[in-house]
């Protein structure tokens, strides 16, 4: 189809699928493969997937709308100029959002700790005693056990590293387990219903919430603290298999 014979706006609807069909495919790297749920939001993401939607799917259709004009002279200029910018913003907070994204979630003492891929050093992954944890994994985040070391001077080392650089355990994937092996000590750390509803006024409500929607009784699940960026996360295994059932937010930090 000739230029001539689109009116603007069937050329702004052009790019608003183009940019649409852009922006799915984009969502399904952020909301399903990169932070599965709730960890995006857990991350503080929202504010820019609304950024990353409007430039993408608001914005670009929007000046095509508006600079659009049949026989326009540097008309295709004009709009390849348009179509690149609104790449480059498009790469540059995917970015943000890869680096950003979440590389494991370790087991640390009795909650577990969410680790960004920009946390972690190649020297420090190439310490781990298990290939799976040696690079940032690409396709979600992988959840591990960590093993506090049972050497005193190495023990030392780390406390000295978490309080002088903020760095604690989780972000050494040389005290990474898989966390299949980890799961008796998991189990035995997890609390149950009744003692959620008696020690965290605030995480209890959003329990029994998931408890009346999921139909299971408070018996057959666990349940652990989750610490992301920005939120408490409330973390429901099965009581018998240690099966991860679900998560939910439930507390800002």
């Amino acid at each position: 189809m000739k230029a001539g014979k689109v009116t603007r706006w069937g050329a702004s609807g052009i790019h608003l699928a183009i940019s649409a069909a852009i922006a799915a495919v984009g969502l399904v790297l952020l909301l399903v493969v990169w932070y599965p749920p709730p960890l995006f939001v857990a991350a503080g993401g929202n504010d820019l997937l609304f950024l990353l939607v409007g430039v993408d799917v608001i914005v670009g259709p929007l000046i095509t709308l508006i600079i659009f004009r049949p026989g326009k002279k540097g008309l295709k200029f004009d709009l390849a100029v348009i179509g690149v910018v609104q790449m480059a913003a498009l790469v540059y907070g995917m970015s943000i959002v890869y680096l950003a994204r979440p590389a494991f979630v370790v087991f640390v003492k009795d909650r577990f700790e969410v680790v960004t891929a920009i946390e972690l050093s190649e020297q420090h992954l190439a310490e781990a005693k298990y290939p799976q944890f040696r690079r940032v994994p690409i396709l979600g985040p992988v959840w591990a056990y960590g093993n506090f070391p049972s050497d005193p001077e190495e023990r030392n080392r780390l406390i000295e590293s978490t309080l002088s650089a903020g760095k604690d355990l989780q972000h050494f994937p040389r005290y990474f387990s898989p966390y299949e092996e980890g799961l008796p000590e998991v189990l035995a750390r997890a609390q149950t219903v009744e003692r959620v509803r008696a020690t965290d006024p605030k995480a209890a409500p959003a329990l029994d919430e998931w408890l009346k929607k999921s139909g299971r009784p408070a018996d057959s699940v666990r349940y652990l603290d989750l610490r992301a960026p920005l939120y408490w996360v409330g973390v429901v295994l099965d009581a018998k298999s240690g099966e991860r059932l679900d998560m939910f937010i439930y507390e800002k930090l």
